[in-house]
């Protein structure tokens, strides 16, 4: 609703525990050779292993009074750095954070700021970006390496849902923790520096890298490691600390860290990590980013969830015998889920004591019926059987195909939810998608108008005008309807919100439901965006005209009498040959590289030398009909209606949707002569036919007979003869 305040709530929630199955997710990506690299790498990162540690900052005394953390209370916090540990100045929590919660009791202001938290965001590449704001709690946790106390922060830029909902700062090799610090100037040390620069590693002597910079941080209060050290007299630059922070190589090591100064990253990783479980205040842990799937929704449309709600019993599922929980029919769509308006479903008896209960009226996430779903299709009639034992003979599916914005819910769902109907006997195999093809996206020009308060108005395509320079490029475009102009937009996917999709009905009303198929397959491989264009469909119906055409003249001529393969000429052994590569593309282009667009082109490559080709002898109206009939079954698959009306023309009396995929004839690929280009000093001058397995002598005295070459030579013997083979003969003069 718009002017509705945006706030952050705790409501209860059902989850689908997918991270006991995150390693298993990530370990078989790499078993995954047919899918994308693209969707592997996406789902890699979404489900985000980390290797680092857990690490307990005791909660420094005194506390006020029942504040409920007690004696001995730590503060835990998740890093995958411990080897920046001595370069923490502070320590910042989430506004959700029980301490945070703590601290503001008696603190309006504090209060306030945590409340101002609720209404932000809560993306992680939202949080990166926005104004780092925070409070100081006015509580301290002891660093539990050096002991000194380090002040928490409530801070805007904590995301509660992740790791441990606090976060160690380290503002000299962290960008947002860096940008907290100056705006709050709290203390930034450097911890972190490079052995390829010259460098003192002495704790005494502080690091020197030619800035002037010793061993003090801004504010004299030392480094942690007790040398104290003079304050700088600038502040701490930010001084390639992306670098710093990222890298975790031998060339970084520890400065100003005490006894772990001069240790690269990975000897300081384990050697903080060993002293840290030594004074049990700490450990190494494996953390995954993946969070459990939360699947309630407050919508009508979704699968009841089925459980009861019984006030002495509690929380009861619905008992099996009264499965599937069934969505009521007479509803009264309006604000809300109707069926919470509904005492008739959800006014129930509870199974277990038959007191009066409540059912359920949140139902599931619709990913979950997609999850599944794929399954279900090798079975459809088994009853009550979510599935039976046909979907463990067909599955995994072999190839699937859908939208690379699935990427990281529905086909990391469907990957889990397999593995649950695995561990369940319903299906025997781990994954459920042999391979994957990611298509790409329609698109199309937008046209707008903007009001004068700022809104858009969207026009579609075929309401505007567009006047094209010669070169068709657009210089401007006007309303049909009133003649004045409209801003050209950019070229952007489909969607009702930009106005500029395309009416698939009017195009077939024009052109035919085959023309629509054959210039979407053509138009762009099918993993890559598909820019929509007028002139491409009509491009592509006069293709379809010619193919027409050729059919319709061939057959006017009568019935093609039988091939005689043993008394063919040069130009029927031409076309021949022509016509099995472009199957055996073709074939390749359909079932491997599943490219489409090349196969169309092979299929138009084919088709004008059928139009060229004008021999109207026995044999030549035989190859003629074996041409035509490839061409018609290799492009059946993508125009099936006129495909259908040709193959029948040539005199087949079965439907094309049923004929045999042909087979290469691999006699008519052998080649009597190849051409090769010739050139005299590297420009053309000539082409010789040549026999496949000529040697080379042979392939320089046929182009040095050219009459072409010979003329260009004007007389002068050759210096040099270079052959490559199968290709070309450049002659050096």
């Amino acid at each position: 609703m718009r002017g509705a305040v945006v706030e952050k709530r705790d409501i209860p929630m059902y989850f689908m525990r997918i991270t006991a199955y995150a390693e298993e997710l990530l370990a078989e990506l790499d078993r995954l050779p047919g899918w994308p690299e693209q969707v592997k790498t996406m789902q890699r990162n979404w489900i985000g292993k980390s290797y680092g540690c857990e690490v307990h900052f005791p909660i420094a005394p005194p506390l006020p009074p029942g504040e409920g953390w007690g004696e001995g209370s730590v503060l835990k916090v998740y890093t995958t750095r411990p080897d920046t540990l001595m370069g923490a100045t502070y320590v910042a929590v989430a506004a959700e954070h029980p301490l945070a919660l703590a601290a503001a009791q008696g603190n309006p202001e504090l209060t306030a700021f945590i409340e101002e938290c609720k209404h932000g965001g809560t993306a992680e590449a939202d949080l990166a970006t926005m104004e780092k704001k925070g409070m100081p709690t006015g509580r301290f946790v002891i660093h539990p390496l050096n002991g000194e106390k380090l002040p928490v922060w409530v801070a805007n830029y904590v995301l509660w849902g992740y790791g441990e909902g606090a976060v160690m700062a380290v503002p000299a090799h962290d960008e947002r923790d860096f940008e907290f610090a100056n705006t709050y100037a709290l203390p930034v040390i450097q911890v972190l520096y490079r052995k390829t620069i010259g460098l003192a590693t002495d704790a005494s002597a502080g690091f020197h890298d030619g800035s002037g910079y010793g061993g003090g941080h801004a504010g004299g209060a030392g480094y942690g490691d007790g040398t104290g050290g003079s304050a700088l007299e600038t502040p701490f630059e930010q001084k390639h600390w992306q670098d710093w922070y990222a890298a975790k190589d031998d060339l970084m090591i520890l400065v100003s860290s005490g006894k772990y100064s001069g240790l690269t990253h990975s000897q300081a990783f384990d050697a903080i990590a060993a002293d840290l479980q030594a004074k049990n205040l700490g450990r190494k842990r494996t953390q995954f980013r993946l969070r459990d799937w939360g699947i309630s929704r407050q919508r009508y449309w979704g699968c009841p969830i089925p459980i009861i709600h019984c006030p002495t019993c509690g929380d009861v599922p619905v008992p099996e015998d009264q499965l599937p929980v069934v969505l009521p029919e007479d509803v009264k769509i309006d604000v809300g889920s109707p069926i919470k308006k509904m005492p008739s479903f959800y006014q129930t008896a509870c199974p277990l004591c038959g007191r009066a209960a409540e059912r359920e009226t949140d139902t599931m996430d619709t990913f979950v019926e997609s999850s599944w779903y794929y399954a279900r299709y090798a079975c459809p009639d088994s009853g009550d059987a979510m599935l039976d034992e046909r979907a463990r003979y067909w599955l995994p599916v072999d190839q699937y195909i859908g939208g690379i914005e699935h990427a990281i819910l529905h086909l990391l769902y469907a990957r889990f939810f397999h593995k649950l109907m695995r561990d369940v006997g319903l299906v025997h195999c781990d994954e459920p998608f042999t391979n994957l093809l990611t298509q790409g996206m329609v698109v199309a020009p937008t046209f707008l108008r903007e009001s004068a308060d700022g809104k858009k108005h969207y026009f579609n395509p075929a309401e505007v005008d567009v006047k094209l320079d010669e070169r068709g490029r657009p210089l401007g475009a006007t309303l049909k309807a009133d003649g004045r102009p409209v801003t050209i937009g950019g070229t952007e996917k489909m969607s009702k919100s930009k106005n500029n999709g395309v009416d698939p009905q009017s195009l077939i009303d024009q052109y035919g439901a085959d023309t629509a198929r054959l210039f979407t397959m053509f138009a762009s491989p099918p993993d890559q965006s598909l820019e929509w264009s007028d002139s491409g469909v009509e491009g592509a119906f006069r293709f379809l005209k010619r193919l027409w055409k050729q059919v319709y003249g061939h057959w006017a001529e009568g019935a093609a009498p039988a091939l005689d393969k043993t008394t063919l000429n040069d130009a029927q052994k031409n076309l021949r040959r022509q016509a099995h590569e472009t199957l055996r593309k073709v074939t390749d282009d359909y079932g491997r590289r599943l490219t489409f667009n090349t196969a169309i082109a092979a299929n138009m490559e084919l088709l004008n030398a059928l139009a060229k080709f004008d021999d109207t002898s026995a044999n030549g109206r035989a190859v003629r009909q074996e041409a035509l009939e490839l061409t018609v079954l290799m492009l059946a698959p993508i125009v099936p209606h006129l495909c259908r009306t040709l193959w029948r023309e040539l005199g087949h009396a079965e439907d094309v949707a049923v004929a045999k995929w042909p087979a290469v004839d691999e006699t008519a690929l052998v080649q009597d002569t190849i051409d090769l280009v010739v050139q005299v000093n590297g420009k053309l001058r000539g082409k010789i036919g040549i026999a496949p397995d000529a040697g080379r002598e042979s392939i320089e005295a046929a182009a040095l007979a050219d009459a072409n070459v010979q003329r260009h030579l004007e007389g002068q013997p050759p210096k040099k003869v270079i052959v490559v083979p199968g290709k070309l003969i450049n002659i050096v003069v």
